[in-house]
């Protein structure tokens, strides 16, 4: 081989993606006992009892799983189309309406409690977990643990193991039943244990909050998150519009959206002409202008009112909050 080919060849193998981390490549970080060792040591400086912590970190390993799926979560892009459809199925919509339907009860008197709608709620629970239906099937605490060993993100993922044991030791959860996502999030919302002590109420006074099987929990949990998130009682989260021809696209917002403060009022956007879809009054107030990205066939665009800055909060993505939206809206209807 010439020294040029060779040359050649270094430069195109360091230009390939780094293959996906396996626990035994990881190995070279140190020791996953050592790690729990120090996670148990910092955890009883901070109070959890050594009974909560043997029970929590016995029989764990790092897990080859959680690796591959944390570092494959972002390796693609779906067009708006994808997303939404895949996500506003019409078994999704049918099992939201019989939910619906059997927790009416239950949604009213969080929404009385909360003054967050009933039909955000829904959204939320119906994207989150189907309901309830799916809420992971992994130990959260080895996989919290494997992900703060691993390093990417060792100092985000050693403080959610942190809460999680923390909430352990509450009496909150048991052990086994401490199931989630391969990156920790918990139960019917789908909260990080972070997450879960700032805004998990228990909704049903029985002394716990059991986001995970009480429904009483989850529901009023989701509503509490939104509610802390600065949901307008009374206010949608916006609606479909349809855009003048010629409409100047870079008045629309950007992947961040800018906050309500910012947006033109609604007696401004129709003057330009723009009308929702559904042939009603734009209304009054503010609003900003949303175009999904990543459209593959014909056009959509939605205006966003203060109300979807809250449900971004719970999830920072455009398409996580319209469709939280559109889901929330056609199971309640």
């Amino acid at each position: 081989m010439t020294r040029r080919f060779l040359a050649a060849r270094v430069a195109l193998l360091s230009a390939l993606p780094a293959a996906l981390p396996t626990v035994a490549a990881a190995q070279t970080a140190g020791s996953f006992d050592a790690f729990l060792q120090g996670v148990r040591r910092e955890a009883q400086a901070a109070g959890v009892s050594a009974n909560t912590l043997n029970r929590a970190l016995a029989n764990i390993r790092a897990n080859d799983r959680v690796l591959e799926l944390d570092r494959r979560q972002a390796e693609f892009t779906l067009s708006w189309e994808a997303y939404r459809d895949g996500r506003l199925s019409q078994a999704r919509i049918d099992a939201g309406r019989r939910a619906y339907a059997e927790n009416r009860a239950l949604l009213q008197q969080v929404q009385a409690r909360s003054r967050v709608s009933a039909r955000v709620v829904m959204g939320i629970w119906g994207l989150e977990t189907n309901y309830g239906g799916f809420t992971g099937s992994f130990g959260v605490v080895e996989a919290l643990a494997t992900l703060a060993w691993e390093g990417r993100r060792a100092a985000f993922f050693r403080a959610e193991l942190l809460a999680a044991l923390r909430i352990l030791d509450a009496g909150h959860i048991g052990v086994e039943r401490m199931r989630g996502s391969h990156a920790g999030a918990m139960g019917q919302p789908q909260f990080m244990p972070s997450s879960f002590e700032r805004f998990a109420v228990d909704f049903d006074g029985d002394g716990r909050r059991d986001i995970w099987d009480s429904r009483a929990d989850a529901l009023g949990s989701i509503a509490n998150y939104l509610a802390r998130s600065g949901w307008r009682e009374g206010e949608s989260w916006g609606f479909e519009v349809v855009l003048p021809p010629g409409f100047d696209a870079g008045l629309a917002e950007p992947s961040r959206p800018r906050a309500a403060g910012e947006w033109p009022s609604l007696e401004q956007w129709a003057r330009l002409g723009v009308r929702r879809a559904d042939g009603g009054q734009l209304g009054q107030g503010v609003g900003g202008i949303i175009i999904p990205a990543n459209q593959e066939r014909g056009f959509q665009a939605f205006m966003a009112l203060p109300n979807f800055h809250a449900i971004r909060r719970y999830n920072p993505s455009n398409f996580y909050a319209l469709t939280v939206g559109l889901l929330g809206d056609r199971v309640t209807a």
